[in-house]
C-alpha cells in the first residue's frame, strides 16, 4: 500500500512510518518545512510539503494514496481545545472528501471515550474529529478510529510523563492525588504503531480501536518511580489542592481513567509486547535530559 501519514514525524507518527516500512508499504509523509522535508527524505520515504491547515496538501496526499493515517494535531496547550478540534474537524473532512467512493481506509487518532471500544464519546469539541470521520464509513471510506490513553509512552516522549517529571523536579517533591490509588491506562509508542498498521491493512469501516497496553496503572506507582530517579520525597497531594500543584493536568492527574481494549485485540489480533510503562520509566531515558543539565 501507498499511505499518506500526517504527523510523520512526531512521536507516534514516526514511530507509524518505520512499521510501515518494515512491512513493506510505502510511505508518503506530510512535512511542515523545508527541513522536515530532508529528514523525511534522509529515513527513506516520499514528503509532502503542507500542514493541516494547506487543506489543499491534505486533498492531493490523500487522494494519490491507497489509505491514510491521521496522527497530526495541534498540541499546543496555549491554543484553545476547541480550536485545536475545529482545525483537526476541517483536516479529516478534507482528506475524507478525497477518498470518498474508493473503500480506502482512513484512520485518524482520538483519545480513549469510555471504558471500552463500544462508547461513542461524549458529544463535545474533543471527539468531533472522530464523528467527522466516522461519518465518512457511509460514504464508501473505510474510515476507522484509533484511541489511545492518557499516556504513550517511550523514548521521546513530550507528553504528561515528562510533564509530571518537571513538575516534581521544581516542586521538590514527587506528588500524587489522594491515595494514590486511582488509574491510568497506557501504551508503548512502538505497539501503538504497529496497532496503525493493522487498522490501515484490515480494520473495518465505522471501527473505534483502542490502543491501550496497560488497562490501569496506579498513579502513586508512577509517582514513586520518578521519586527514585529524581532523588525526591514521594507525597500526597489533598486531591482538593491537585490543581494548585499539577496546574493544568491536576484534576487530569487525579482521574482513574482505567480502559480495555479487549475487543480491538479480538478484531485485529493486537498484542502488545514492548515495555510497559513503569518498566520503561526504570530504564531511566525519561531522566537523562536532567542528568545532562
Amino acid at each position: 500500500m501507498k499511505v499518506f501519514v500526517t504527523g510523520s514525524t512526531g512521536f507516534i507518527g514516526s514511530a507509524v512510518v518505520h512499521e510501515l516500512l518494515e512491512a513493506g508499504h510505502e510511505v508518503v509523509g506530510l512535512a511542515r518545512s523545508i527541513q522536515s522535508v530532508e529528514a523525511l527524505k534522509a529515513i527513506g520515504f516520499q514528503p509532502l510539503l503542507g500542514n493541516l491547515e494547506d487543506l489543499d496538501s491534505l486533498r492531493r496526499g490523500a487522494a494519490d494514496s491507497d489509505g491514510v493515517i491521521h496522527t497530526a494535531y495541534n498540541h499546543d496547550f496555549t491554543v484553545p481545545r476547541e480550536v485545536a478540534a475545529a482545525a483537526d474537524v476541517r483536516a479529516i473532512e478534507a482528506m475524507g472528501e478525497a477518498l470518498v467512493g474508493s473503500d480506502r481506509p482512513l484512520i485518524i487518532t482520538s483519545g480513549t471515550g469510555g471504558p471500552t471500544e463500544d462508547d461513542p464519546g461524549a458529544a463535545s469539541p474533543r471527539y468531533a474529529p472522530e464523528q467527522m470521520a466516522l461519518s465518512f464509513a457511509e460514504r464508501g471510506v473505510r474510515a476507522a478510529v484509533v484511541r489511545f490513553p492518557p499516556t504513550v509512552h517511550g523514548r521521546g516522549d513530550h507528553g504528561f510523563i515528562p510533564i509530571l517529571i518537571d513538575i516534581a523536579r521544581h516542586k521538590g517533591v514527587s506528588a500524587y492525588p489522594g491515595d494514590g490509588s486511582n488509574r491510568w491506562a497506557a501504551v508503548h509508542r512502538l505497539d501503538a504503531a504497529h496497532l496503525f498498521r493493522l487498522a490501515v491493512e484490515s480494520a473495518a469501516a465505522g471501527a473505534r480501536l483502542h490502543g491501550v497496553a496497560e488497562e490501569g496503572i496506579p498513579v502513586r506507582e508512577i509517582a514513586e518511580v520518578m521519586g527514585r530517579h529524581l532523588d525526591l520525597p514521594v507525597v500526597s497531594i489533598p486531591r482538593e489542592e491537585a490543581t494548585a500543584h499539577f496546574g493544568f493536568l491536576g484534576a487530569f492527574f487525579a482521574l482513574d481513567v482505567t480502559r480495555s481494549s479487549a475487543k480491538t485485540r479480538a478484531r485485529l489480533g493486537w498484542e502488545p509486547v514492548q515495555p510497559g510503562l513503569i518498566t520503561d520509566l526504570e530504564e531511566g531515558h525519561y531522566f537523562e535530559r536532567l542528568r545532562a543539565a
